[in-house]
Parts: structure tokens; sequence; C-alpha cells
């Protein structure tokens, strides 16, 4: 695979699908977490046309794994949540967590950044001069955001990693080859294996298993992107500890197409049509799903 897809295919699912952020805001609450107490400050903004209109909506709001509610309502109650944006203090320490998240992964590379665990991260960072401790502050904030109800962003999906040092056992996974992934051994591997074996050399897995800290990073460069709006930001990435690619979920995607395999213009593609024949496969957020999500083609779903 050329360099310039592999990055392409790591960096494209923090880059999916674009972003509109409120103009008008006012500060709201404080978020509270296990062991600490928090300010959060978030920007609250009144309903808006502008945050996003009925036909994105209806492209793809909040699958299986949630309350089944009728459409209209999911549609209803995700136009009426008020977008929460970080502002001020809270939107220096999102960059800053950000960019240390980030420059964790540079120091560790990109497929043993999506294994990492909470702790190892921190310690890692810490040995680290070119990256530099976590402050106090950051790792607050962090754990603030971990613990937070996804539902107040518009997230309806449930959590399916409850500890924010949850760790990936490395005897459960392996590395897929020429991808820089990994995959869970079991069901995904079965699943991954059966899709390359009958859809063939052209497509190829995208994104695989990613601990709590890859989740972090992809769900912050979400937000950063949409102007620090957590909430717009969980219609295209699930907060940490909400995503399957935590217990076994994967993307895919056609060999060559770069970023596009993280858009829906991979449902025009041969490569999705051949993966809907298929009668085991089950895409996770199809349009009209009831998570808060947009339609996701490309994520596979396992558990």
């Amino acid at each position: 695979m050329r360099r310039r897809d592999f990055l392409a295919l790591s960096l494209g699912a923090a880059a999916a699908i674009g972003c509109v952020a409120n103009k008008n805001a006012v500060l709201v609450k404080k978020t509270k977490t296990a062991s600490h107490s928090v300010q959060t400050p978030a920007i609250v903004a009144p309903q808006a046309e502008e945050y996003a209109s009925n036909d994105v909506l209806e492209d793809g709001i909040g699958s299986s794994g949630a309350t089944p509610k009728d459409h209209l309502t999911i549609i209803e109650e995700a136009r009426n949540i008020e977008p929460i944006i970080a502002v001020g203090d809270e939107l220096e320490l999102l960059k800053s967590a950000f960019k240390r998240l980030n420059d964790v992964q540079k120091h560790i590379g990109f497929g043993n950044f999506n294994v990492i665990n909470f702790d190892a991260m921190i310690s890692v960072a810490k040995a680290s001069k070119t990256v530099g401790a976590f402050t106090q502050a950051e790792l607050e904030y962090l754990e603030a955001l971990f613990f937070r109800d996804a539902k107040e962003y518009g997230f309806f999906g449930a959590k399916v990693t409850d500890k924010l040092t949850a760790s990936i056992e490395q005897k459960e996974v392996f590395k897929v080859p020429q991808t820089g992934h990994y995959l869970y051994k079991g069901q995904a591997a079965k699943v991954y294996e059966s899709v390359k074996k009958d859809i063939g050399d052209t497509i190829v897995m995208t994104s695989g298993v990613r601990g709590v800290p890859k989740q972090f990073h992809l769900f912050l460069a979400k937000t950063l992107e949409c102007k620090g709006n957590y909430s717009e930001a969980s219609h295209s990435l699930a907060p940490a500890g909400y995503s399957y690619h935590g217990i076994g979920d994967f993307d895919v995607g056609k060999i060559g197409f770069g970023e596009k395999n993280f858009t829906q213009d991979f449902a025009q593609t041969k490569e999705y049509e051949k993966l809907m024949q298929l009668g085991y496969i089950a895409i996770r957020y199809p349009r009209g799903n009831p998570f808060g999500v947009y339609f996701e083609p490309w994520h596979v779903e396992v558990v």
C-alpha cells in the first residue's frame, strides 16, 4: 500500500464528515467525574438551522444495540438538543490534551497507539522529552470527558467500555499486515477474513481495534474540526468509551480511495455493493439508526 493511502486511511476517520458549529453561545455548567469535580464551561446554542439541516439529520440519526425509537422521534430529539461547545479555558485544555495525545502517537507510532491503554500513555508521555507529562488539568479534563453522559451531546449509543484505564490484551489481538491496524482474534478476524475472501484484494481494513486513548485522539480531532462543538463531533465519531471499535467492530474501504472511504462516497463503490450482498455483514450505523450518528457505510458491525 502506498504511504499516501496509508496515511489517508489512518487519519481519514477523524475527517469523515464536515462540521457546522453554532455561532450563538451561552456559558453553561460543571461536569463531575468519579473522583474529581472540574469546571467544564461549554456553549449552549439555541435551536438554529445552521446546526443541522433536515437532510443531514435524516441521513442517519442515532443501529442495533440502542433502544428502538420511531424515526421521526429520533430526528426531533436530535434537532432539539442544545449543542455543547468548548470555550475559554476548556477549549485551551481541549487543544493541549489533543496535542499531547498526538505527540504520543507520533512518538510510538500509529499502530502501537491504536492499542495503548490510558495508564501506559501517561507513562510514555512522562518519560519522553519530546512529549512531556500530561498536566493535572489535562488529565482531569480527559477524565471528565470520559465519564460524561454522551446523551448530553446527542449521541444515544450505549457505553461499551466503562473503565478509563481499560486495557487491550496483546494475546487477544493481532496486527493485520499492511494496514497498521489490529483486529480481535475470533469473530472479528473470521468476519474480516471472509470479507477479504469474498470481495477480493480491492477491499482493505481502514480502522480496527481502538483503545481509549486512540478514541480520545479521534474524537478531539473531530471536535477541533467542529470548532469545539462536541455535539456535532459526536454525530461523526463516538466519544471515548462509546466506540464499538474498542470491543470488536472494524472499518473497511476501497484500496486507493483514500479519505473518501470515510464519506458516503464509499456507498457508491462496487466494494460496498458487494459488501451488502454478503448475508453475514451488518453495518453498525445505517441510515435512520438510533445512535445519533451519521450514515457510516464503512463501519462493519461484529459484536
